[in-house]
């Protein structure tokens, strides 16, 4: 009998101990080329934490960037990163291989096997994954930022939500605050000509127009599209030969790591600036090429979208976005922060040209609608004040 029971004994610790590891599935961070997943430790719902949160897992997919892109991706994984190590949820993300749909829609077939019920998509590249996945999955909440309507076939399936951004109308703040700073000759550098890359640019084409003809100045934009979103030894040579031949002072760099190439041209010409997208690229920017390289960025508020919206399927809200696409842009006109289209505040080189009051009147003339910036991309904006040297693609 004592022999019986030391047996007993010894299984129920085997068994005790196999359910202590049993969540090790082999997510162990994987980063290798094939279809990797980059693994978080698992959190374990905080005291106080909402019930709602204890009930959901959140999964981020990246697109065809990775985290470090210092810019979409990157910006998507920390928001949603910190929105789960501060309310007790499991949190991980995935790197697809390569850049395809197939890729895409395997993360999320991992994903969903390993119990992530909340999947955060950033970039247009997700829409067909949508299409192929969203019937599949019902039970999972999708949140796909940069996502149109457009991009999932003209309807959004009702569990997944959508939002795109006014991109013109931060791309309008820099074009006007960069001319009023002083900057009259200016580059835009795009990365694909995608409509959000598109908008950012006609955005700014027409804030430099309309601040040069209020300054009654000259002023020109060359304007060229990478035809990537990352720098390249060829793309630097472009910014190179802007910034040195053709005296351009200041590029925004639109298409996430496109950004480097113009970091680079400008850190060999004192003075000379590179206007940021997405995100406040400041930090990255002025630590590699140089303090006060960067003017100011266009900025998106992908991680006050992230926030609202864990918060809502946290709350059990979900229903109430499922199915919809939304185009975020101002939300206010005397809190220039509050908006999802904004410049930065803090790091932004104002000047008496264009000072923070300066900034936050045009904001209030732009929510009130005595500014208004068309996001019409189906031709270059028509300009009264400036000349547009339109380029069309480096490669």
């Amino acid at each position: 009998m004592k022999k019986f029971f030391a047996i007993l004994l010894t299984l129920a610790m085997v068994l005790s101990l196999a359910a202590c590891g049993g969540n090790d599935s082999g997510n162990s961070g994987d980063s290798g080329s094939g279809g990797s997943q980059q693994q978080e430790p698992a959190t374990t719902p905080a005291d106080g934490g909402s019930e709602g949160g204890a009930d959901i897992r959140v999964a981020m997919i990246t697109d065809y960037g990775d985290i470090t892109d210092q810019s979409f991706n990157q910006t998507t994984y920390e928001a949603s990163k910190a929105w789960c190590e501060a309310n007790g949820v499991d949190f991980t993300y995935y790197k697809p291989a390569g850049d395809s749909t197939a890729e895409r829609v395997a993360m999320v077939e991992k994903a969903a096997d390993e119990d992530y019920n909340v999947i955060v998509m950033p970039g247009f590249a997700f829409g067909e994954t949508i299409t192929e996945v969203a019937d599949v999955y019902p039970e999972i909440s999708f949140i796909a930022l940069d996502v149109s309507e457009g991009d999932v076939g003209g309807t959004v399936p009702g569990n997944v939500y959508c939002a795109v951004y006014k991109e013109e109308l931060c791309g309008y703040m820099a074009g006007v605050a960069a001319v009023k700073l002083g900057y009259t000759h200016l580059g835009y550098l795009g990365g694909m000509a995608v409509p959000a890359v598109q908008r950012f640019g006609y955005g700014f084409v027409q804030g430099v127009d309309a601040a040069a003809g209020e300054l009654g100045v000259d002023a020109t934009v060359e304007y060229v599209y990478g035809n990537q979103f990352f720098g390249d030894p060829d793309i630097t040579a472009y910014a190179d030969n802007w910034y040195q031949n053709l005296g351009v002072q200041a590029v925004f760099a639109c298409g996430g790591g496109i950004c480097t190439s113009a970091g680079e041209a400008a850190a060999k010409v004192p003075g000379t600036k590179v206007i940021g997208v997405d995100v406040d690229q400041s930090f990255t920017l002025d630590a590699a090429y140089g303090e006060g390289v960067t003017l100011t960025s266009a900025m998106k508020g992908l991680a006050a979208t992230v926030n609202h919206m864990l918060d809502e399927v946290a709350a059990g809200n979900f229903a109430s976005y499922g199915g919809k696409a939304e185009a975020l842009g101002l939300v206010s006109g005397d809190d220039p922060s509050a908006n999802y289209v904004l410049l930065p505040m803090d790091t932004t080189q104002w000047g008496d040209g264009f000072s923070q009051d300066d900034y936050k009147t045009l904001v209030k003339d732009m929510f009130d609608g005595k500014i208004t910036v068309s996001d019409d991309i189906s031709a270059m904006p028509a300009v009264s004040n400036i000349t547009v040297n339109d380029l069309g693609n480096i490669k």
